[in-house]
């Protein structure tokens, strides 16, 4: 009988052989760097997933490079454990389990997909089928392809179930409700809310294009268009990053008039939000006169100046031959230091105007006075230097203002009934470190404060942040509402916004809150000379937005490998909850310096009394670096494209700060990095929350994805509420604006714009047509915490029913 012959071990073919190679020194890779990162993490303290899981996956990849099954079934207990892992960390959270889950998973898929070329040891046919491994990786395949598809869906939406019905406008296109959109925020409430009717939830799906006009100006570095028009009567006013006024026909969009002011060159940031309209006292039947209404408005090289709104002329009668310096009594000023991004402030016959200060450049800035001057004349009415409450027109002391004091960049708001202007203010230079500051500078830093509208005087102060050493200025204009008592009657009411995400609710009359605010423990050590507050103000009576403690579940990933970069940075980094205050370390805080609620303020819807929210959620990190290491690095080149280094000559530490984000470019927290909320001003609580904007123009390594994900993104500008139950924004970094509900936050509309928008949207019903226009300007996204170069762009659109 003959003996049988040998049979020889299993051989696939040269491509699986190949694949097999590659995909499993992959793996040995992939193993190798999170057991040397999760070692790293665990001897920091941190979660010892990565390192287990890192060395299994080698062992795995191992294994499979030798064509073992032995590999994959590793392989598939260790993704079973991480599944485990995942939902034991952060629940079934759909975007922190895509960063822990999705790549493993596409490496399951492949390895499966070459499972017909492993086999067991010394065998002779393959483990598995090659039917059965089809099967199996199509099917997580599958599996993988419906977790991606869930990224297209919205996530973390909050929605409250005791929502009372919106009271809602008729709809109406009569041109019987005609106004005018005449402060930069509609009204000196500055709530951008706005009562016509022909646009409603039912018909906003019909909203097209019905002009465009291109502005042109776009020269310069940084320069992008913000500014949201005004609309007087039958024109709309608004101005180019350099300052130049158009003026523009409401119903058809055609350019009536331009004025150029020719700013100065060489500045490196260039923005105007606006301008502002003034309308002299007139007797009935007058023959109108040159300047009677005239358009009001501040410039990049600290001008203040006026023109006519009908032609464009100069008023020269005001000031000097239109113009007046307003760098005259604020001593030294370097070119780009100190200037005028704001549509100044017009009340009654008064231009009331602060002035944007550099940060971090030096501790001997212009100084943060706030001045009123005549509105036909330009003669200086009064004035408040922070500094020195002495002084009520002209500076005293050296012939000038206090020097470095806090400042008032952003739109304050009128009550004139009250005869009181609001002014949110800044923190004194330098930003990151106050050990220098004097008590007057510490009394009213990142505060509102209520000035009487006549005198320029104090009336009351509130501070939103004690000894703020964080670039949390109150950048938000506050709004103005009269809050019910729960007696029947209204109490005169401020909100303000704030980036560190609390929202105060103020007596606008007193200054003191309505609803509860409580003195708190924060840490409050110091190693570099400063002093700090031992505890801040929270607001426990009002909603807070992104203030939550991180952990290092926080952190985030679109890979487990990013995500494990920013676990060990975040282990590095001193993090103590929040205001960590910064130091000699890298320290990180959140939200961060353009966090929280910024320049676009928010929106009240004054029929139902909800407030419209937009905000941004990214960690930062600060560090205070000596003179002799800033100059050592700044030799080297400075930061890196994560962080600015700025030297802030005159203090002694020099700062490094910026976002916190992974080697792929990707924000180290995870989503949403920015949402669109509404709250009940009558509950106190929130209505409806929404992640804000897609993913479609941003990306890893600064690349575009174009997937729409409704991530939500960082977010400038503000939104507007309308009578219908409409909220409009377009401050996304995605290229679109949108409507969405009043109720529930659900989009009803969007149409895409040709660029991003930073601004705010503004409504009106053209005087000729009795149309409602909506109008958005299209500048350019602001990339917040992204890399991906936003395209820039010049374009003023409405829209409108057809």
């Amino acid at each position: 009988m003959k003996k049988a012959p040998e049979r020889k071990p299993y051989q696939p073919g040269p491509f699986m052989r190949y694949s097999t190679y590659a995909i499993g020194f992959i793996s040995v890779l992939l193993g190798i760097t999170m057991t040397i990162g999760g070692f790293q993490l665990l001897r920091l303290g941190g979660s010892a997933y990565y390192l287990l899981a890192g060395v299994g996956i080698m062992l795995a990849g191992t294994l499979v490079m030798r064509r073992l099954v032995e590999g994959l079934w590793l392989y598939i207990a260790i993704f079973l454990a991480t599944c485990l892992w995942a939902v034991w960390e952060v629940g079934f959270a759909y975007w922190p389990l895509f960063a822990r889950v999705t790549a493993p998973l596409a490496i399951l898929f492949l390895l499966l997909l070459i499972a017909p070329a492993l086999a067991g040891h010394r065998s002779t046919e393959p483990a598995i089928a090659p039917r059965t491994s089809l099967i199996a990786s199509l099917s997580t395949l599958t599996t993988l392809l419906l977790f991606v598809a869930g990224g297209f869906l919205q996530h973390g939406v909050i929605l409250a179930s005791d929502r009372d019905p919106l009271t809602l406008a008729s709809a109406s296109s009569d041109g019987s409700t005609i106004s005018e959109w005449r402060h930069a925020g509609r009204t000196a409430a500055g709530t951008r809310f706005v009562p016509y009717t022909e646009i409603t939830i039912d018909n906003v799906k019909d909203l097209k294009v019905a002009w465009t006009l291109r502005a042109g100006d776009m020269q310069g570095e940084g320069a992008v268009y913000q500014a949201t028009p005004l609309q007087i009567d039958d024109s709309l006013y608004t101005c180019t990053p350099n300052n130049k006024i158009l003026a523009i026909d409401a119903e058809s969009g055609k350019l009536r008039w331009q004025f150029d002011p020719h700013v100065e060159p060489g500045l490196d940031w260039r923005r105007c939000r606006g301008v502002s309209f003034y309308q002299a006292a007139t007797s009935p039947g007058a023959k109108p006169k040159l300047c009677d209404s005239r358009i009001i408005f501040g410039t990049l090289d600290a001008r203040l100046m006026a023109v006519d709104a009908a032609t464009g002329k100069l008023c020269t009668k005001f000031g000097a031959q239109g113009a007046i310096d307003l760098t005259q009594g604020m001593g030294e000023v370097i070119p780009g230091s100190y200037m005028q991004t704001t549509a100044p402030t017009i009340a009654r016959n008064l231009i009331i105007v602060g002035g944007w200060i550099a940060d971090n450049r030096s501790n001997n800035e212009p100084g943060g006075v706030i001045r009123a001057f005549h509105a036909e004349t330009g003669d200086l009415v009064w004035a408040w230097d922070p500094g020195d409450p002495n002084v009520t027109r002209l500076p005293i002391k050296d012939g000038q203002y206090t020097r470095h004091t806090p400042n008032v960049w952003s739109l304050p708001s009128v009550d004139e009934e009250l005869g009181m202007i609001y002014l949110p203010t800044g923190n004194a230079t330098p930003d990151f470190w106050g050990g220098a500051r004097r008590p007057e500078d510490d009394a009213i830093s990142t505060s509102v404060i209520a000035l009487n509208l006549e005198t320029g005087r104090l009336i009351w102060k509130f501070q939103t942040l004690h000894h703020d050493v964080w670039d949390l200025d109150v950048a938000s204009q506050p709004l103005l509402f009269d809050h019910p008592d729960g007696q029947g009657g209204k109490v005169p009411a401020l909100i303000q916004l704030t980036k560190q995400g609390q929202i105060y609710l103020l007596n606008r009359q007193t200054g003191v809150p309505i609803t509860e605010v409580e003195e708190r423990p924060v840490p409050h050590h110091s190693t570099t000379g400063d002093r700090l507050s031992p505890t801040q103000p929270y607001s426990v009576g009002m909603p807070s937005l992104g203030t939550e403690i991180l952990t290092e579940r926080s952190m985030w990933g679109l890979t487990p490998l990013d995500q494990l970069w920013c676990r060990i940075d975040f282990r590095q980094l001193r993090y103590e909850g929040n205001f960590t205050p910064p130091g000699t370390d890298r320290a990180m805080f959140y939200p961060g310096s353009a966090g929280g609620a910024n320049w676009g303020s928010g929106a009240i819807d004054e029929q139902n009394g909800y407030l419209i929210v937009n905000d941004i959620r990214m960690p930062w990190f600060a560090q205070l670096i000596t003179r002799d290491d800033y100059n050592k690095r700044a030799a080297q080149g400075g930061g890196d494209h994560f962080t600015g280094l700025i030297e802030t000559k005159g203090a002694p530490y020099a700062i490094e700060y910026g976002f916190i984000k992974s080697p792929l470019g990707m924000p180290c927290k995870q989503p949403p990095f920015g949402t669109l909320t509404a709250i009940d001003l009558k509950t106190h609580k929130i209505a409806w929350q929404r992640p804000a904007g897609t993913t479609e123009a941003s990306g890893p390594l600064g690349i575009k994805s174009h997937l729409p994900m409704p991530v939500g993104l960082p977010t400038i500008g503000g939104p507007m509420a309308t009578a219908t139950g409409l909220v409009f924004y377009s401050g996304t970094q995605d290229p679109y604006i949108r409507a969405f509900s009043t109720f529930d936050g659900k989009e009803l509309w969007k149409a895409k714009l040709p660029v991003g928008s930073t601004a705010t949207p503004m409504s009106y019903v053209s005087s000729k047509s009795g149309r409602q226009f909506l109008v958005v300007t299209a500048g350019g996204s602001v990339p917040v915490g992204s890399g991906v170069d936003m395209p820039r762009g010049d374009y003023i659109i409405a829209y409108s029913l057809e």
